[in-house]
């Protein structure tokens, strides 16, 4: 019998030796809650395992970090210090490795002014430019793992007791990236790459044209598909070749809606938990790619002001499939993060794509890019549009209409 302790370890080599897959001489930069110390140790030691050549800290603090939006000056939410700028952006340049460990409150900055959470997102796209769009363009490998936290655990388990919310949590965590403390954890994350990777060489041979959507819920929504769009899943490279995974847990299948052929009504299917805040229902109306009408039952001035701000933030940078049949679905938990509930269902982003999803997009300009249908934005933002009976046609350029879900599911 394998202990907890057991599976953090192997948690911590999976995210180290898989996520970002660190290489012998290479830095490592590792974002962390303070309360998740003993866990950031564990990958740091880890990581030097792996030989890298120096592990950085970036600490953060809910509390703080509430208590900044609260209190702080209106002045402090315009500007980013330039150590911070240039500690990501010289890191980023440099092909340093980033680690990004979450275990947030879904509601830690619940009450706090939306204008202020706009304002600092805002911010953060103006002097965090360049290594946000080194980030995108997969110039360096970076992961995103979960943790547990009491205050993220009484959210997703409010019945339980705050020790046995922790535990249950941790135990859907590591059922969701395959940790089971036996050590077979990275071979486990091999075969479901290529398990991804198949789905992956069947969409980019049908070469569609666009994707409609349809459910009860009320989505009737068309997704026109960029011009030599590239569907992907799992792992990335880097350009020097660096395989990485930049989400675990991970099961979406990914490319670059066209910004200005998205057409119809899409609702989410799940809240989603955004600036420490959770948004519900959410239902957008879109016409020519952008957003028209934007309703919520809850947070909707959030949304709102998510998708304004800038022009890209109301067109769409990201459409993803995933099986209603997957493992974090089948757990019929919901997360409150987006890390784990994109990953249970089909979801779309407003804001900017992915550079990687259309050949030879990395080699053009920003015009070059918006020409070929790739959105922009200082913003993306994933919410859930799965349902169990979803389904999506998919139409290739000679009008030819292929089933591509039916019941959630993929068809193929």
């Amino acid at each position: 019998m394998f202990t907890f302790e057991d599976k953090l370890k192997e948690y911590a080599d999976l995210l180290v030796r898989v996520g970002v897959n660190v290489q012998k001489g290479q830095d490592l930069v590792i974002t962390s809650q303070v309360d998740q110390a003993p866990f950031a140790r564990l990958c740091v030691q880890a990581a030097y395992e792996a030989g890298a050549r120096s592990v950085d800290m970036a600490w953060s603090d809910d509390a703080i970090a509430r208590m900044t939006y609260l209190n702080a000056d209106e002045s402090v939410f315009d500007v980013i210090p330039e150590y911070r700028i240039r500690f990501n952006t010289d890191y980023a340049e440099g092909g340093a490795c980033f680690l990004h460990l979450v275990s947030s409150d879904p509601e830690n900055l619940k009450g706090v002014d939306p204008s202020r959470l706009e304002r600092a997102h805002r911010a953060y796209g103006k002097y965090m430019r360049r290594y946000r769009e080194l980030g995108m363009a997969s110039a360096f490998p970076w992961s995103i793992g979960a943790l547990a936290s009491p205050a993220w655990a009484k959210r997703v388990f409010p019945d339980l007791e705050e020790r046995e919310a922790v535990a249950a949590l941790w135990e859907k965590i590591f059922m969701a990236v395959r940790v089971t403390g036996d050590g077979t954890a990275v071979e486990k994350w091999r075969q479901h790459q290529e398990n991804l990777q198949r789905h992956v060489d069947i969409l980019n041979g049908y070469a569609f044209d666009r994707l409609h959507y349809y459910n009860a819920l009320g989505s009737d929504f068309t997704v026109g598909l960029c011009k030599g769009h590239i569907w992907c899943a799992g792992g990335e490279k880097t350009p020097k070749g660096q395989f990485f995974m930049p989400n675990m847990p991970t099961e979406e299948i990914f490319t670059a809606p066209d910004r200005n052929r998205c057409d119809g009504v899409i609702c989410a299917a799940l809240p989603l938990s955004k600036d420490g805040n959770v948004i519900r229902d959410i239902r957008f109306v879109v016409k020519a790619g952008k957003i028209v009408e934007a309703t919520a039952s809850a947070n909707e001035e959030l949304l709102r002001k998510s998708i304004a701000v800038d022009e890209g933030a109301s067109r769409f940078g990201e459409v993803a499939l995933v099986p209603y049949d997957s493992p974090i679905s089948n757990s019929k938990t919901l997360f409150y993060n987006t890390l784990f509930d994109e990953n249970a269902a089909c979801h779309l982003a407003f804001g900017e794509a992915y550079p990687t999803t259309v050949e030879g997009a990395l080699d053009m300009s920003e015009e070059e890019r918006l020409s070929a249908g790739l959105n922009s934005s200082i913003t993306h933002v994933d919410f859930m549009v799965g349902t169990a009976d979803l389904s999506i046609d998919g139409y290739t350029a000679d009008g030819r209409c292929v089933p591509v879900f039916r019941d959630g599911n993929f068809v193929f």
